[in-house]
């Protein structure tokens, strides 16, 4: 088996797009990431490569473990054909080390998420339990409640508070950042979709990490005073049904399993099971 250590991620897109493409749903986030970086075209936080930490473990020089971390955040980690082998994660796990590479934390596939955390070793906690969910088509029936539209420059006055909230989930403070560009770099992508009832603003959702067959959607947020309206359904099937018209085959989203509610309502939409993930933390 060999380590390899990448310092340019035109290389290691060479080596491991064609591997994380065979899996596309299942490796949405660490996919996106790498187009991210690849493309270059979006430097802003953690989306420079240089700061990137760019693995793969080969045998008879085939791919079969794929590793991403974009600091701070943790490792993104991918089992060719999800064949999870104990010493292919021990040679990784040790050439880390030998790097003086210290891992924070870890997101994957369950299985393979917890091999990890068993060889790694260290104290370590689940912050999150989630499953990743696949649409084709969105579910004719559901209500489409309101009106879609981009967010924009004059929801800056709740936007912060929005997306802070939604960040509580996986383990943010709640606390809004006084850098308002932090806001401001959402709505600059044309992402980020507002849904609006009588002209109110009721909920959000972002579309993200766009690969080649499909496209991610996250950040779906209703506020507390909003919420068992049917706002949340009509959003994601709305902003699942524009991805479509825009000629990706497929959404996909990652829901929290100690969300029921979220885990039904993303059903009935259409969405259906790829695997369940963790996201570990090595204290």
């Amino acid at each position: 088996m060999e380590f390899t250590l990448y310092n340019n991620v035109e290389e290691f897109y060479k080596d491991v797009y064609d591997v994380l493409l065979a899996n596309e749903a299942q490796n949405t986030l660490i996919l996106g990431n790498l187009m991210v970086g690849y493309e270059g075209k979006d430097k802003f936080g953690w989306r420079d490569p240089a700061n990137w930490v760019m693995v793969t473990v080969k045998q008879d020089d085939k791919v079969t473990l794929v590793g991403l971390m974009t600091p701070p955040f943790g490792l993104t980690l991918y089992a060719t054909d999800n064949r999870i082998d104990r010493n292919t994660i021990k040679l990784l796990i040790n050439s880390l080390n030998t790097h003086k590479l210290p891992v924070p934390g870890v997101v994957t596939e369950k299985t393979l998420a917890e091999a990890f955390a068993e060889e790694y070793g260290l104290p370590h906690k689940t912050n999150m339990t989630q499953r990743i969910y696949k649409l084709d088509s969105v579910n004719p029936q559901i209500n489409k409640i309101g009106s879609l539209r981009l967010a924009c420059e004059q929801d800056l006055f709740f936007l912060p508070y929005w997306i802070e909230d939604f960040a509580t989930c996986a383990g943010g403070d709640g606390i809004v950042d006084k850098d308002i560009e932090k806001y401001r770099y959402h709505i600059s992508q044309n992402k980020l979709y507002i849904l609006e009832v009588d002209g109110t603003a009721v909920s959000m959702a972002k579309i993200d990490r766009e690969t080649e067959n499909n496209i991610c959607i996250s950040y779906v947020y209703t506020p507390p005073y909003w919420r068992k309206k049917g706002f949340a359904s009509s959003i994601v099937a709305q902003v699942s049904q524009v991805c479509l018209d825009k000629g990706f085959k497929s959404c996909v989203l990652y829901t929290d399993l100690a969300n029921p509610t979220s885990n039904s309502i993303y059903q009935e939409i259409g969405y259906k099971p790829v695997c369940d993930s963790l996201e570990i933390t090595f204290e």
